[in-house]
């Protein structure tokens, strides 16, 4: 009896051990570090669950002055690839020493692009050729039905971002000529005054040095938005900053109570949510409607890929 129950204990582990060895090892999962916040959540939305995806600045981040913490040391030292904006928009992605390919994808995207404007995502056209070179790099990545899967999101990627430039050029459409314009503290916003031809006056950058507020650039800052048509001055933060209340004081131009997120993502939303929040802010605080329903509209299509 005994016998008999030692042989069937054996036989147990036997077939066990077989079967276990007949199930098919999964590979680990792809790993890639986007750096910058606009950017980790084109990559993400491409990815889906294929691939891990680790964002190092949050958003709110400040990508001009953020530093490389150990846990991101880590992630970084793990990951299949490496992806920033580039054009110096964030210092230290220039300490990023990985055996991964580590890409700047802004300036791969835009390879004739010699400004001084490293926000180059705030185009749709920019994000969406941005997206294009992620694109690019993580296929090799992927494989089998993962890789059917991954094409079919980025060409819902792709119609998004198209859709989103239209978006913006009919919104953009509704301002008077004369009232074309946006009046904020730093350039952050040249690419999207560019592409829907608005005038950009970066207060600080155009008429300090070194973001002092002197009398005399006082006087030229007043001049200047007091001109321009301008309604609002914008602020990326609120409560706004000195310089920026000395100049609505001077200037009696209000600071508009909605912020425009010129770093990066909103607190909470994407990519695409996060345009259109700044388009819809910019049209409102010159006086203009929004079309809030087509926003949303795209705001699910993005989130829905």
């Amino acid at each position: 009896m005994r016998r008999s129950s030692w042989i069937a204990r054996g036989s147990f582990t036997s077939l066990l051990a077989i079967s276990l060895a007949q199930v098919p090892v999964q590979a680990s999962q792809p790993s890639v570090v986007a750096v910058d916040g606009t950017l980790c959540d084109l990559t993400r939305t491409l990815a889906g669950t294929a691939i891990s995806v680790t964002c190092l600045i949050p958003p709110g981040g400040d990508p001009h002055g953020y530093r490389l913490k150990p846990s991101d040391r880590q992630a970084l030292s793990k990951a299949d690839l490496v992806v920033h904006v580039g054009f110096n928009l964030t210092p230290s992605a220039k300490q990023i020493s990985v055996s991964a390919p580590v890409v700047a994808v802004g300036e791969l995207a835009l390879p004739s692009y010699r400004g001084n404007d490293p926000h180059v995502w705030h185009d749709p056209a920019n994000s969406a050729a941005m997206t294009s070179v992620v694109a690019n790099r993580l296929s090799p990545l992927l494989s089998g039905d993962a890789s059917s899967a991954f094409v079919t999101r980025a060409a819902r990627a792709q119609s998004v971002l198209n859709d989103l430039g239209v978006w913006a050029s009919v919104q953009f459409a509704k301002l008077p000529a004369n009232q074309r314009v946006l009046v904020t503290d730093h350039q952050t916003y040249s690419h999207l005054a560019s592409r829907y031809d608005l005038e950009e006056i970066s207060m600080l950058d155009s008429y300090t040095t070194g973001g002092a507020l002197k009398p005399s650039s006082l006087n030229a800052i007043t001049e200047a938005v007091t001109n321009s048509g301008a309604k609002v001055i914008f602020s990326s933060y609120l409560p706004a900053n000195k310089s920026l209340r000395r100049i609505s004081k001077r200037s009696g131009l209000p600071i508009a109570s909605t912020p425009l997120y010129g770093e990066g993502l909103a607190p909470g939303e994407t990519a695409v949510s996060t345009a259109t929040k700044n388009i819809c802010s910019i049209l409102k605080g010159q006086g203009a409607s929004c079309d809030q329903a087509a926003a949303t509209a795209l705001a699910n299509r993005w989130e829905s890929i």
